[in-house]
């Protein structure tokens, strides 16, 4: 199991869960990041066949060089990585080697030892004091990452019957989604697949980008540039929600949402160039007072800097 994940200082995106690692450097693409993010779900034999058709959705959204690194833990030692760019990993200094497919490079049985690299160049000799996280499931910034194994990485969850890989809008692969039948993705063996499916949002309300990425409401959340370093995140009062920002209109901590039974609040942490909203039908934007709560409303829009999020709050 990763006891801990040492991120380096930088723009990029780091994310775990359970054995997997994702390192994104793609600050113009929310939706490759929330694309690939929803893969750390893959489980199973069948994990290189699905990231092979993730990698082909993948190279129609990384566009302007974006670098990515995903690697997964399939069983007990073991990996499969998905790459392209400059954030090619590396296993206890050595670089991994995998054979090129369209939308970046693809390597199977990689064996995890105990350190694992993805980011640009070389790991750094010595991580800095107060870049380590000990990250179960989210994403941080940061400019590489290494993940430090307590022992061998654990077999993977037992897969799950699935007839298909597909993804929608919701995960961040465009309106097109992709499929990949089980019969062109169940191994010879009799295996069953590799599989990917988002998680239930259908009592919880969400937020969703209008880049398609869609973020889930199930705690208090601190959204920016990099929120990270706000305290309601660093007291585990609050998940941070990094939003990319290329015209650097973003306060690092922008706005926070939080949680009082269904009822959901947005509220402007102070930020520079302040945080708007909007109804359905609205046709200005109001700017909110620092501090102060506003509640929202199923439909209501959020402005941050140039980013548009609508508020989704599902019936009952």
């Amino acid at each position: 199991m990763p006891d801990r994940c040492e991120v380096l200082p930088g723009d990029a995106v780091v994310a775990r869960r359970g054995g997997g690692l994702l390192w994104v450097d793609a600050p113009g693409s929310p939706a490759l990041v929330s694309a690939l993010h929803a893969c750390l779900g893959v489980s199973g034999p069948g994990a290189d066949r699905v990231l092979a058709a993730v990698a082909g959705e993948v190279s129609s959204l990384a566009s302007g060089g974006a670098s990515f690194a995903l690697v997964l833990t399939t069983d007990a030692g073991t990996g499969v990585a998905l790459w392209a760019g400059k954030g090619q990993p590396a296993v206890d200094g050595v670089p991994v080697s995998g054979s090129s497919i369209e939308g970046g490079t693809l390597a199977t049985g990689v064996s995890l030892g105990q350190s694992l690299y993805v980011g640009p160049g070389q790991s750094a000799p010595r991580t800095p004091p107060g870049v380590s996280y000990d990250l179960v499931e989210g994403t941080v910034p940061g400019g590489g990452a290494t993940l430090h194994l307590a022992g061998a990485a654990p077999a993977a969850a037992a897969p799950v019957a699935a007839q298909s890989f597909s993804a929608g809008t919701d995960s961040g692969f465009g309106s097109g989604g992709a499929s990949v039948s089980a019969a062109a993705a169940r191994p010879e063996s009799g295996e069953q697949t590799a599989f990917w499916r988002p998680e239930s949002t259908d009592a919880t309300p969400i937020l969703r980008f209008d880049d398609g990425m869609v973020v889930t409401i199930d705690e208090d959340l601190v959204l920016g540039r990099r929120p990270d370093n706000h305290e309601m995140v660093s007291s585990g009062s609050a998940r941070a929600v990094p939003i990319a920002d290329t015209q650097n209109v973003l306060s690092s901590a922008h706005a926070a949402l939080t949680r009082s039974g269904r009822e959901v609040s947005l509220v402007d942490l102070g930020s520079l160039n302040g945080t708007h909203v909007a109804g359905p039908e609205a046709t200005e934007w109001t700017q909110l007072e620092p501090g102060v709560a506003h509640p929202l409303s199923d439909g209501d829009r959020l402005l941050l800097g140039w980013t548009v999020i609508t508020f989704e709050q599902p019936q009952d």
